[in-house]
């Protein structure tokens, strides 16, 4: 015996060392703002090396991505338990939708939609968090469609888009107003949206 670490041992350290980058970032990202973070940050409180950052993330513009990539797979994958639960009923779909982004934005520690953070923090269209932000609110709207487009509708875009426009406004605003401003009517603003474009 050597003494010396296996390949299976050494890979898990640095698996576990990327782990509590990534957390550390996503949470220091989100309460403080990306661009006001720096790497120093990161590894000190992750208790992490600067070079075992570098290994798993190759900048910092590479983990910045990664976080964004786990909150997208995070809200896709909210949608599809979703649809796993209540496969025949898309209004139940649509009202739990509307419930639980209504919850999140009452929330006191919410800070808007990480996603569109970052969008604002890096307004230039080829930065990889501005391209993957376009990318999520693609995907959010093509899912939020399909919904929809099972209701009995005349107009399911403009309903998509109308309650997307609600979402972003209640997420922006708590950047203003908190949690008792807009933000707080958002469900029954979207309830009455709702019944105005389904049939009586």
């Amino acid at each position: 015996m050597t003494g010396e670490p296996s390949i299976a041992e050494t890979r898990d350290r640095k698996d576990c060392a990327a782990q509590r980058v990534s957390k550390t970032a996503k949470r220091l990202f989100y309460q403080r703002g990306i661009r006001a973070v720096g790497v120093e940050e990161i590894v000190n409180q992750a208790g992490v090396t600067k070079p075992s950052l570098y290994r798993s993330f190759g900048s910092k513009d590479d983990l910045i991505v990664r976080t964004l990539e786990e909150r997208f797979d995070h809200s896709l994958a909210w949608l599809d338990d979703l649809e796993a639960r209540l496969p025949d009923d898309p209004l139940g779909q649509l009202r739990a939708i509307i419930a639980g982004i209504a919850e999140q934005a009452t929330n006191p520690l919410y800070r808007g939609c990480p996603i569109t953070n970052a969008a604002v923090e890096f307004p230039d269209g080829d930065h990889p968090a501005r391209r993957l932000a376009l990318r999520y609110k693609i995907a959010m709207r093509a899912r939020l469609l399909h919904i929809v487009e099972r209701l009995p509708v005349d107009q399911p875009d403009l309903l998509t888009d109308g309650l997307l426009l609600l979402f972003e406004g209640a997420r922006a605003s708590r950047h203003t107003s908190c949690a008792r401003g807009p933000a707080a009517s958002l469900r029954r603003v979207a309830e009455a949206m709702l019944d105005s474009f389904l049939p009586a």
